[in-house]
Order: C-alpha cells, then structure tokens, then sequence
C-alpha cells in the first residue's frame, strides 16, 4: 500500500460547540501537517442492492483527508439489520471514516502503510457504529460523536494488532496479519500509535466523561488480555474466570462505545447506565459467538484460521462445558492439547466432536441469546425510532453469525 509524499493542511476540526456540555474543556483548534495515503475502502452496502461510490477496481484510489472512505460491506448472517444500519448512519460513518484517515497518517511511512493495512481490510466498523447509533437514538443533533466513533475505532484496531502478535496470528478478516507482513515489532509500535491518537481525539472533543469512560475502558481492555494470558492452557478455568477475561477484552469497548453516545447527547446518568449495560450484554453475546465460531465456521465465514483457539490453548465456553461434561478420558484429551500444547492431526477435529457430543456449540449461543435477551431489555426504555430498532435489529445480527 503506497504513501504519496504530498503534504497538505487538515486543521483539527471541533466535535461540537454545544453549550449544553458543562464538563466539556473549550479548545482552540490546531493545524498539522498530514500525509495523503492510499487506500482501498470497499463500497458502501446500499438499501437497494446497489452501492455509494465507484466499484472497487484493480487500481487503488487516492484518498485525502477530504475524501469519502467507503465502508466495508456487511457479511452474508445477519446482513440486512448490518446493511439498514450502515444505511442509516451512513453520513456519519463516511465522516467517521474520514477522521480515520486524517488521523492515521504520519511523517513517519510505515505507520500510516502498516495502520492503512489493517483499516482498509474492512471489518464491520461495528463498535464505532453503535456510538453513532446511540447519540442519534438519544436526540443528538451536533457532530462530536463522529470523532468520538473514530476513537473507539482506533482503540479497537490497536488491540487487534497487539492480539494478533501475541496469539501470532497469520489472518486478519480473511488476509494476512498485519504482524505477518511487517512484522511484530512494527505491529506493536504502530498499535501504540492508534492507541495515542485516540487519546488526542479524546483531547480534542474536550468531555472529562468522555475522557474517563473511554480511558477506562482503554485500561479494562488490557486487563482482560492479561487474564487471558493468565487463563490460558488452563483447563481448571471457571465460567466466572471466563466471563470475565470476556467482559475485559470484548465487551468493555462495546459498553463504552453505546456509553459515550448517551453522554455527548447530554443524557440524564440513568439513560447513560442504559445504554452501557446495552453494549455490556451486546459485548458478551458477540464474543460467545465469536467463540463457538472458532469450532464450527468454516475459515471464509470466520476470517480467520479456524481452530486458531484450540491451537493457542484458549480456554472458551465451549472448552469448559466439554470439559466439565466429559469422562476421565476426554478431560485427559483437553489438558494433553490444551494445557501440555501436545497437538498431532485429527485433535482439532477431535475436538470439535467432543464439543458437538456435550452441547458445547449449542449452550454457548444460548448463553449468546440470553445476553441478546438483557441487551434489548436494557433499550426498552428509549423511545421508539429507526435507530433504536436498527440498534435491536444488531443484537439478532450479532448472535445470528453462528447459523
């Protein structure tokens, strides 16, 4: 992916000059010199089966601060709720996507060639979507959401390039790994990059609320990484050591995302509790799937290696309700692969029949719904209205993937 070398001047736009935020800190704007890179953004999922902007064609399209990125279409499960919601937002999320841009270019050429990487693969844009989805179900009318939407963007796509090195993953979205083609080293300097810009934007939006719940998040993120790490090839884990590693790496983001939307549309704290507890269970239910996935998808579906979890020893729901409903010999199979790492061929698929003979599959994404069931509950309160139906359609999308 080329850098080209022009520079031009993108002032730090405001997010918003809403008298209405007292905790919010008054800046100025300030200019910086960026660098235009290239990217390739794949349309924008239409209504009608069409798509905003050209069709993607062998040659990479410039991309300036000034242009409009497109937005990576949904995948097949669930893609009407994912499609109505980008369809939505869709003035937002080409904004946001602009930000995005702006944001990850650097003097320095391999961030913004490593970071354009991992952006441009697509994805489902899904955690900046559910901000941009909030503060609109929440009334709010000004633009601070869509810088905030980047940050949380940014801070997802930072965890991803520190995840993929240390689970030395080889795909990303159904590509090769940023940490495969540049490797580790890079991934982890350019993951710190995104991880700073997102503090700027932060900065920039000027909210003390917005700061500490983005922050919080930030550090609870990392904290269930490393009880993963500490959970890892461990097969006395407990469903509570789980949920937990799962709620810190996963779900945290999701609730601090739908959060910040109630908090920039001013929202009273109960309506902020709401939407938080909203993303929590969304979060929850999401990595439940992502994890039964990981044993029934095929590698297209999953977008990335299936059976990458059994092979790092990850310790999922569908582990420990094999485990716990296994005989002595099957408990011997899950400590020699998972906790000794003494893997031959044919023990993925070993694996993958002894979760199908104890429901392992099964109970895993009817754990995912009852999360489903509590995320919904927590939007019954919010007045009825596009977003919040296309908010509720996401919850089905979420846990449907598994089909």
């Amino acid at each position: 992916m080329g850098v080209e070398h022009d520079r031009l001047d993108a002032g730090v736009g405001k997010q918003g000059t809403e008298e209405t935020q007292p905790d919010r800190i008054r800046r100025g704007g300030d200019n910086a010199h960026r660098k235009s890179i290239s990217l390739d953004f794949p349309p924008l999922a239409a209504p009608a089966g069409g798509a905003y902007g050209a069709a993607r064609t062998r040659s990479r399209a410039r991309v300036s601060a000034t242009a409009s990125p497109r937005v990576a279409p949904p995948a097949a499960r669930g893609e009407d709720a994912l499609t109505k919601l980008i369809a939505l937002l869709r003035d937002d999320l080409e904004a946001c996507n602009r930000v995005i841009v702006e944001r990850m270019q650097s003097d320095v050429a391999l961030i913004p060639q490593l970071a354009a990487h991992i952006v441009a693969a697509g994805g489902k844009r899904l955690r900046p979507l559910l901000t941009l989805a909030a503060a609109r179900m929440c009334g709010y009318r000004g633009d601070r959401h869509v810088g905030l939407a980047a940050c949380v963007e940014f801070i997802h796509t930072a965890t991803l390039l520190h995840d993929d090195v240390v689970d030395e993953s080889a795909l990303r979205r159904g590509q090769a790994s940023a940490n495969a083609l540049f490797g580790n080293k890079p991934s982890v300097l350019v993951g710190d990059f995104l991880f700073s810009r997102a503090f700027q934007l932060m900065v920039t939006d000027g909210s003390l609320e917005v700061l500490r719940i983005l922050s919080e998040a930030s550090a609870t993120i990392a904290e269930g990484e490393v009880l993963q790490l500490m959970t890892q090839n461990d097969t006395t884990t407990t469903e509570a050591q789980y949920l937990a590693v799962i709620e810190g790496k996963t779900a945290a983001l999701f609730a601090a995302a739908t959060e910040v939307g109630a908090v920039v549309a001013g929202q009273p704290p109960a309506a902020q509790a709401a939407l938080r507890e909203f993303g929590m269970a969304l979060g929850v239910a999401f990595q439940l799937v992502d994890d039964a996935l990981d044993y029934s998808a095929d590698q297209e579906a999953l977008g990335k290696t299936v059976g990458d979890d059994f092979r790092e020893g990850k310790i999922t729901l569908p582990v420990l309700l094999a485990f716990a409903r296994g005989d002595d010999a099957e408990r011997a199979f899950w400590r020699r692969t998972l906790e000794d790492r003494d893997q031959s061929d044919g023990d993925l698929a070993q694996a993958q029949a002894l979760i199908a003979r104890h429901r392992g599959l099964a109970d895993t994404i009817g754990r995912a719904r009852a999360y489903g069931d509590q995320a919904l509950a927590a939007l019954a309160g919010f007045p009825d209205g596009a977003e919040k139906r296309a908010l509720a359609d996401v919850v089905d999308f979420c846990i449907e993937r598994a089909r």
